[in-house]
């Protein structure tokens, strides 16, 4: 029987992408006047295209940093945080039958890496306080454990994760991949998914996210970090998730086109190399949020991604702050459909 659910693209159009604020308290405390300005960054590329939920422990605090905003571009809900990882404890969005639903899942902080008792909650929070419009259902997953940077969505039934983070012991650890499968594609009416078994980035501690490695773009285009240095570490990992993809066909059996993005320089700090990656970019409306690096590559990357969206803006925001925190633009981020968000 068909499913009655669809889980949209990215590229579907959007009422609102989340902030979580980074303040004292979190991992962000010893750089916040580093961060601060990236979230400020994004706060404002966000606000120009569609309204801002921001999660934050203290509203006074960041209206402060954000400075002068239209209140009817943004939400403000007041709550306690771990962290800033939107993307991976905000709710993953749906439609059943039409109707707009919230998956509330499990964050367990990557495997019970990070302390996660109250993003595990936001959602919920974010319920309870009327911030979803009047239709929506929120649902409550537990005990699944799902980020949303693990899921690639082309909103026609196909998604794309890899299997060394959603196959993860410290996730789901009593499911098989087939069982994965299986309730992966009941809960989000999925007709297949593309199983990537290669790829990592160095200092990610995410168990490989499809998100720092591979992106849908439209139905038929997959944009991907290709690396050609024999010498880096990623080389071979990277040319076999390359080989991957290329053998990957949409539903018509068509070969997706591949739009190869650079290998970000790498960056290291505090003897650590970092997980840069130009594959954690955000998709908005109108626009494509880009993260960028202080290097030449930035340009290469934008250029890429012009071919992979020809009708939006590619903006850079330079995140080198972000992965200092092993996360990039999108890692930090989490939108919601049209009609979901008041």
């Amino acid at each position: 029987m068909e499913s009655t659910i669809v889980f949209p693209a990215e590229w579907y159009p959007q009422s609102a992408v989340q902030l979580t604020w980074p303040h004292e308290d979190t991992d962000w405390a010893p750089i916040l006047d580093e961060v601060i300005p990236c979230f400020v960054a994004i706060a404002r590329e966000v606000m120009k295209r569609e309204k801002l939920l921001i999660v934050c422990k203290d509203e006074e605090a960041v209206r402060k940093q954000l400075g002068e905003v239209d209140d009817s571009r943004v939400v403000f809900r007041v709550m306690d945080t771990n962290d800033t990882w939107a993307r991976d404890h905000g709710g993953i969005s749906v439609f059943d039958e039409g109707t707009p639903v919230v998956y509330d899942f499990v964050f367990n902080g990557w495997g019970m890496k990070y302390p996660a008792c109250f993003d595990n909650l936001i959602t919920r929070e974010l319920y309870r306080t009327g911030t979803f419009s009047d239709e929506v259902v929120v649902s409550n997953m537990q005990p699944f454990v799902l980020e949303g940077g693990s899921v690639e969505s082309d909103g026609q039934g196909t998604l794309m994760a890899t299997v060394e983070c959603l196959a993860s012991v410290n996730r789901n650890e009593y499911l098989r991949q087939e069982e994965l499968e299986r309730y992966l594609k009941d809960v989000f009416g999925l007709k297949r998914i593309l199983w990537i078994q290669s790829g990592y980035l160095a200092g990610d501690d995410t168990d490989s996210h499809v998100d720092t490695l591979a992106r849908f773009c439209s139905e038929d285009t997959i944009a991907y970090v290709r690396c050609e240095d024999p010498d880096d570490e990623h080389y071979a990992e990277l040319r076999e998730m390359e080989e991957e993809l290329r053998a990957f066909t949409r539903v018509n059996r068509e070969p997706y086109q591949l739009i190869p993005l650079p290998m970000a320089d790498k960056v290291e700090w505090k003897g650590e190399r970092l997980p840069a990656t130009y594959a954690n970019f955000l998709i908005m409306n109108g626009a494509v949020l880009l993260p960028f690096y202080d290097s030449p590559k930035d340009e290469i990357a934008r250029e890429a991604l012009r071919k992979a969206f020809p009708g939006r803006e590619i903006v850079g925001i330079d995140c080198r702050p972000l992965i200092k925190q092993h996360g990039s633009l999108h890692c930090v981020t989490m939108q919601y459909p049209e009609g979901f968000v008041l």
